[in-house]
């Protein structure tokens, strides 16, 4: 392949997937809008209108925004590959550390990698400050604080460098070392590092990040024990997490594996659910454990990791790959960083087929909620989620088939009752 063939597939590709993502949104918000004024007949009972329309409102607005960030991160893509931005940070780490074209070493990887994600960092930023204070706040959900916001920033890039930076190095190294065979070494190395943070993080970062309090005792914990006994499920403990001083959204969730096992609540859930709700909740998220959807997660991952990595050992030494992406011969972290950049452009067109593994899932937990707790109980709480995060309960279909991990409300509710 000639250098001027692959640029025109990966332009034409770029063009694709970006209008592909355009017409999804425009979807969305057509689809949203026009069911704005009317609650779905199953929710009536339950939905006001007002919050009906507070949820399209909310919709919409998200969607615009994705809209303008997807336009600014396909400029941003461009700018790194055909604008020579790219390039120009490998020519000036390269004069830095006085490296020459064919040898870069390991501290021009590391500051490549350091370039593009500041860069990355930079763009995302002002996006990221509308959705925290301006949109979320809008719709009464944001609780965060400039200072707590900072302080979030500075932790996530004392980890990235902390944790991030020995992993990069150690690829890096293996890219190097490992002969034609690196991908495979790599991969072995990525996937025990995903292990070891899933059996560190609930005990050693997410503390880093909020406050996690024993489940007092009464009616609810007494409740969930003996779900758990009839599921036999054991956990390191049941903790509340304080997800109130950031924002007004709910959820639970269990995490780590073997004897590091916790089961969380945000106590925004608690407050809005009853004892019997709640316990419906985590019986769906037992539901998950007992069908070892995180292991299948994993597993899938793993697998898709596997060839992306084989993948990039067969362009990693072919001329058109990088001089196709403008850049020349920029060594194993150059060929990396383009390899992530170009990779989603290539495989979005394939996101239904995750939704639905996904959605599968999620069916499946729901059934073993409804035999492990109350079918009604379950339909209870996801109503009430989904009033009080002001999630829509009228999707356009396609976009959901391409976004959504879990089914629409109206599919979920019908599955149950089913049930």
């Amino acid at each position: 392949m000639t250098p001027q063939t692959f640029s025109l597939i990966f332009l034409a590709m770029l063009a694709l997937t970006t209008a592909l993502r355009a017409w999804l949104a425009l979807r969305q918000l057509r689809h949203v809008r026009a069911r704005r004024e009317a609650v779905p007949a199953e929710f009536a009972d339950r939905v006001t209108p007002d919050e009906h329309r507070k949820a399209a409102d909310y919709t919409a607005a998200k969607t615009r925004l994705a809209l303008v960030e997807l336009g600014v991160d396909a400029a941003l893509l461009l700018a790194f590959t055909f604008g020579g931005l790219l390039a120009a940070f490998d020519q000036f780490w390269r004069g830095v550390f006085d490296e020459s074209s064919y040898n870069p070493g390991y501290a021009h990887g590391l500051t490549l990698f350091a370039s593009v994600g500041v860069a990355g960092f930079v763009v995302g930023l002002p996006f990221s400050l509308y959705r925290t204070f301006v949109l979320e706040d809008r719709f009464g959900f944001n609780k965060m604080t400039p200072a707590l916001y900072v302080a979030d920033l500075a932790k996530q890039l004392l980890l990235t460098v902390l944790i991030g930076a020995p992993l990069l190095l150690a690829v890096l190294w293996l890219m190097g070392a490992m002969g034609s065979l690196w991908w495979l070494t790599v991969w072995a190395t990525w996937l025990g590092f995903n292990l070891l943070v899933l059996l560190l993080y609930p005990t050693f970062i997410a503390p880093l990040f909020n406050t996690f309090s024993p489940l007092a005792e009464g009616e609810m914990k007494s409740r969930i024990e003996a779900l758990l006994a009839r599921c036999g499920f054991a956990s390191s403990g049941l903790f509340v997490m304080d997800g109130s001083k950031r924002s007004a959204h709910g959820n639970a969730y269990f995490t780590g594996f073997g004897r590091a096992k916790r089961i969380v609540f945000f106590d925004t859930l608690l407050d809005k659910l009853a004892p019997g709700e709640v316990e419906a909740v985590l019986a769906h998220e037992l539901g998950h454990f007992k069908h070892r959807h995180v292991w299948k997660r994993i597993a899938v991952m793993s697998a898709l990791s596997l060839a992306f990595l084989w993948l990039l050992g067969q362009l990693i030494d072919q001329p058109w790959f990088h001089a196709g992406l403008k850049v020349g011969a920029g060594g194993t972290a150059m060929a990396l960083i383009l390899f992530s950049l170009v990779l989603p452009v290539f495989t979005f067109p394939l996101a239904p087929l995750m939704s639905w593994l996904s959605r599968r899932h999620e069916f499946e937990a729901d059934a073993y909620a409804a035999r492990q707790a109350s079918a009604f109980d379950l339909i209870a709480a996801l109503v009430k989620l989904y009033r009080e995060n002001a999630a829509t309960l009228t999707p356009d279909p396609l976009h959901s088939l391409f976004y959504d991990s879990h089914p629409p409300a109206s599919q979920r509710i019908a599955h149950l009752k089913s049930a």
